[in-house]
């Protein structure tokens, strides 16, 4: 007979919890969703009236020395404390040594949770989470990742939705990722658990779309695609709730960069980033093209529409200030669309960018 195997490791509600744990993100909807996550993870089944400290959260000033009193007070009457500080991102630097020194030698039993959504966390603090304990991301992140993510969402939801459904509600949501949980609940309140929902059983549920990024408005433009444009738009001034400035800023910024690549030698998307003064290589390298799709007298011409956007917010025509923007969105949009027109029928031309870099070689 063989021998019996070696025993294998305990399972992991056996072992204690890191001693702390750091939830973070943009959306704080989502780092609150996650962070509850966490906590039923730390608590393995325990009562949280009876092990869990509250501190922050709703806008509440944190009190410091009431935190650091209980990370380093040990259980009483209880296994395990966990002290949860949520809005974290409001402590100051001289905040986090103080949180920082207590997680240096952790008492047994006390674990922290810490919940940063829309603000910065210092530095040291982050780092001491890191040795100590786990960072977790809340972001859903953009493009591929954002599509993992929301699949992920779904394997473990409570209802089942079809690839148009998906996608119809990927694109209603837009940045508004935390109201995906309220809205599967819905769901399986309506359908039942394990529903089968397509589009037609999704859009009664839905209301108003999300606001969306900003670069889903100045792509559209790009694309010359004015309806597009609007309706981005209109996602961010609704859902979005952005003020009509900051809609001009974002659009500003944009022409900007163009301007300042156009007519000078710049040939590779690195080189746009440090002239634009851009962290991220990406955007400078969509900017780059399209300041070669523009040319100098459209970018001028944008330059020119933009100004007059500008003093009709502040009065100029009387106009309302939607209807300013989606006058100015739709003109961009159109500028856009005969620089593609001209790119189609000139296949051939090479941009004065791109004939300086070739003499250059030569």
């Amino acid at each position: 007979m063989p021998p019996d195997p070696s025993p294998g490791p305990e399972p992991a509600a056996d072992r204690d919890p890191a001693p702390v744990h750091l939830v973070r993100g943009e959306d704080p909807t989502l780092v609150a969703q996650v962070l509850s996550d966490v906590l039923a993870e730390v608590l393995e089944g325990r009562d949280a009236d009876s092990v869990v400290e509250e501190h922050g959260g709703g806008g509440e000033d944190i009190e410091l020395r009431a935190v650091v009193d209980a990370l380093s007070t040990p259980p009483f009457l209880a296994d395990r404390r966990v002290v949860v500080v949520r809005d974290a991102g409001r402590l100051t630097a001289a905040d986090a040594a103080r949180v920082t020194d207590c997680l240096q030698a952790p008492l047994p039993g006390v674990v922290l949770v810490l919940g940063a959504g829309g603000g910065a966390l210092p530095p040291s603090l982050t780092s001491a989470v890191q040795r100590a304990g786990r960072v977790v991301n809340a972001d859903a992140g953009t493009g591929r990742a954002r599509s993992e993510w929301l699949k992920e969402q779904l394997r473990g939801a409570p209802v089942r939705l079809d690839p148009r459904a998906l996608s119809t509600l990927d694109d209603h949501l837009g940045r508004d990722l935390g109201r995906l949980r309220r809205l599967l609940d819905a769901l399986a309140a309506a359908y039942g658990e394990g529903a089968a929902v397509d589009e037609d059983r999704l859009a009664p549920f839905l209301g108003e779309a999300g606001a969306l990024a900003p670069w889903d408005l100045t792509d559209a433009i790009d694309a010359g695609d004015a309806p597009g444009a609007l309706a981005a738009l209109g996602r961010m001034l609704g859902a979005g709730a952005m003020h009509p400035l900051a809609v001009m800023g974002v659009v500003h910024r944009h022409v900007q960069a163009m301007l300042r690549l156009d007519g000078s030698a710049v040939t590779t998307p690195e080189e746009a980033a440090a002239v634009v003064g851009s962290r991220s290589v990406y955007p400078a390298k969509k900017a780059l093209e399209q300041a070669r799709r523009m040319g100098s007298a459209r970018i001028g011409r944008a330059v020119t529409l933009l100004a007059d956007a500008d003093l009709d917010l502040r009065g100029r025509s009387g106009l309302d200030d939607r209807t300013v923007l989606e006058v100015l969105v739709a003109r961009l949009a159109r500028l856009s669309a005969s620089a593609e027109a001209g790119a189609r029928r000139r296949p051939g031309r090479v941009s004065s960018a791109r004939a300086t870099a070739a003499g250059r070689r030569r």
